[in-house]
């Protein structure tokens, strides 16, 4: 009979697990496309193919949310719903305990996170470097897209670009001003009209300007406007822009959740190797750059042992809701649909904010959130078992 039971269970968890997983990844996958990519799709045509393959390469990041989520949300409603039509009383006066009962929920509640931490350490992260790629691919396939009237064009590093007017690739009223290391315009060209071309054997835009005109400040003060140069009559004019630049602004600094397991342990004990170095220098000499720069580095030896640590912490998310779920689905005895994601909502809102707070000082070797990560799973985890044993004891 406990096995009959058994496999009823875990077939109700399943089935609403996918359920709750399905709707959530919807909610978080469409909040992300209207977030990232609703500029492009209004301003821009962006090819079936890229949205395609954004929307794919977001499925494993928010699956690392929706399924401790949807797990949550299934334990909620099974509990509830059973504890409403006293199953739970029918079977608990067969002399059976809540927490054998449990026990099926419990051991997919394991499968589910380390499925998790599957995810989290490799799937997720190599979704997220396609990720970047395809949003790279997609601002470099069609640079002159970039180009749009009446705005500035911050795109590409060391220029920016105003275009009064623009009409397929036909340009007016252009003012392109040309950037030094401190971001300063040193040197700004102003043309009525030109046109926009695509080479891509080089890589490059080209814009060629008519009836163009430069004006040219001095490099070292460039705040001097009495040291302008102006009226210096150019023509025609063709301007490259290397999309390589494009592409290196777009790539940016690779973010730490986008490292696989293997990758944040090589880089934390190369980083690790080097700020013991360098502190067993500073003791020997009070270089205040070298400080400076030992200081950043345990920053980023912190950060990378608290990403480390979030993920095998995150992972445990599955087996906290459970636990936790089990005895709020029974206290709680509502059937309904709504008050079960309700419940599930305020749950999983609680334990998500504490990552997230936790999360925002991870270079802040003081408060050492490497360990402070835990802490949601603590609570939880404590907070589960107290109910846990109560509604057991009943």
């Amino acid at each position: 009979m406990l096995r009959l039971f058994d496999r009823y269970l875990g077939r109700e968890i399943l089935i609403s697990s996918f359920f709750a997983v399905c709707v959530l990844n919807i909610v978080l996958v469409l909040g992300q496309i209207f977030r990232r990519l609703f500029g492009y799709i209004i301003d821009h045509n962006v090819p079936m193919y890229y949205i395609v393959t954004i929307i794919v390469s977001f499925l494993p990041a928010a699956l690392v949310y929706s399924i401790p989520w949807g797990f949550l949300t299934a334990v909620l409603l099974v509990f509830g719903r059973m504890s409403a039509a006293n199953e739970l009383t029918a079977m608990r006066s067969a002399g059976i305990s809540v927490a054998r009962i449990a026990r099926p929920m419990l051991l997919l509640a394991a499968a589910a996170s380390a499925l998790c931490l599957w995810i989290d350490l490799y799937v997720a992260p190599r979704s997220l470097q396609n990720l970047q790629t395809a949003f790279v691919e997609m601002a470099t396939s069609n640079p002159s897209a970039a180009f749009t009237g009446d705005q500035v064009i911050n795109e590409f590093p060391g220029r920016k670009i105003f275009i009064g007017k623009k009409s397929d690739n036909q340009l007016e009223n252009i003012r392109v001003f040309e950037l030094d290391e401190n971001n300063k315009p040193f040197r700004v060209v102003f043309a009525r009209t030109g046109t926009l071309e695509t080479d891509h054997a080089q890589r490059q835009i080209v814009m060629n300007l008519t009836g163009s005109r430069l004006e040219q400040r001095d490099y070292r003060q460039p705040g001097d406007l009495t040291k302008i140069r102006d009226g210096n009559l150019i023509g025609n004019f063709s301007l490259a822009i290397p999309l390589d630049d494009l592409f290196t602004k777009k790539q940016g600094r690779r973010k730490l959740e986008s490292y696989t397991y293997d990758e944040l342990r090589s880089e934390l004990s190369a980083k690790r190797r080097q700020l013991a170095a360098n502190r067993d220098t500073l003791k020997a000499t009070r270089d205040e750059d070298l400080r400076k720069t030992t200081r950043a580095e345990a920053a980023q030896v912190t950060a990378l042992g608290t990403e480390l640590n979030k993920r095998f912490s995150f992972s445990l998310a599955c087996v906290t809701f459970a636990l936790i779920g089990i005895p709020l689905g029974i206290t709680a005895q509502r059937q309904e649909t709504t008050a079960g994601f309700a419940l599930s909502l305020l749950v999983a809102l609680a334990y998500f904010v504490i990552i997230i707070v936790v999360n925002a000082f991870r270079e802040n070797a003081h408060v050492h959130p490497e360990l402070l990560i835990w802490l949601p799973n603590l609570i939880f985890l404590l907070l589960g078992g107290i109910l846990f044993y109560r509604v057991n004891r009943r």
